[in-house]
């Protein structure tokens, strides 16, 4: 098979999605047991977001139209990370009040969904489907958006969960 320079063989456009794959089965694996899961540290995750988000956009700011983009897919990923850390399985033991969290195959499939849409729109214009074309600089924008509205909602969630089912064992 004879490639042209600058382009890679379609093989290589399967490395990336090897690797995910690798990773998420990894990931189920994990899925079945509990873990501790400390409430007072869960601000850390969307805190250093936050600051890559800024970063990103103070160093290459978007478009007034791209800005607009990114906002509604800030709230998208906030909605969908309310419902993703709603997925989330927390317990309280009722003697010791120690709070444990274990993954819901439901919030694993949640992350699939999305990695496999980002992959195809990002993919969409090298595997030569008419009229898409995207700014990669644009979209990228966008999923940092995106990602920081998920990770902080879902954050935020299991926060207030955690935080009530605790005060309900305590009060038993």
């Amino acid at each position: 098979m004879h490639v042209q320079a600058g382009h890679p063989s379609p093989w290589f456009q399967l490395i990336p999605i090897a690797i995910i794959l690798v990773v998420l089965t990894l990931r189920m694996r994990r899925l079945t047991r509990e873990r501790p899961l400390k409430i007072e540290w869960l601000w850390v995750v969307p805190a250093l977001y936050v600051v890559i988000a800024g970063v990103t956009f103070w160093n290459l700011p978007p478009s007034p139209m791209t800005w607009a983009v990114a906002f509604a897919a800030l709230l998208a990923g906030a909605a969908l990370g309310w419902q993703r850390g709603r997925m989330m399985h927390i317990k309280v033991n009722p003697e010791t009040h120690e709070i444990s969290q274990r993954g819901s195959l439901a919030a694993m499939a949640f992350i699939i969904v999305l990695v496999l849409i980002r992959t195809g729109a990002r993919n969409a214009e090298s595997l030569g489907i008419p009229g898409v074309h995207f700014d990669v600089m644009a979209m990228t924008d966008v999923l940092i958006a995106f990602a920081l509205g998920m990770l902080t909602m879902q954050r935020v969630e299991m926060f207030l969960r955690a935080r009530r089912l605790l005060e309900e064992a305590r009060a038993a």
